[in-house]
């Protein structure tokens, strides 16, 4: 079986500016690194080779950072883990 080796990011986003609730907060999310870019002279739109690069929100969502790693690795991705920043809320 062929696997691509793909780098992603493991991460859990903070929560928005307009996101009052704590819907989406303290899901793992996988992102792929795109480092095939480049700037279209013609237009100066920012272009790129890799297919994965559009994969957000829409892309992969994990209870927890162990099942987005497991995840990984059964696809054969080499990742890297951006540790969660836990905000300080205010009562």
């Amino acid at each position: 079986m062929f696997r691509y080796l793909w780098q992603v990011v493991i991460c859990s986003p903070a929560r928005i500016v307009i996101q009052q609730g704590s819907g989406k907060v303290g899901r793992w999310k996988i992102n792929f690194m795109s480092t095939q870019k480049w700037e279209n002279p013609l237009m100066g739109w920012t272009s790129t080779r890799d297919p994965y690069a559009n994969v957000g929100d829409a892309g992969f969502s994990f209870d927890s950072e162990e099942a987005a790693k497991a995840f990984a690795e059964r696809h054969g991705w080499q990742y890297v883990v951006r540790k969660r920043h836990t905000p300080l809320l205010k009562v």
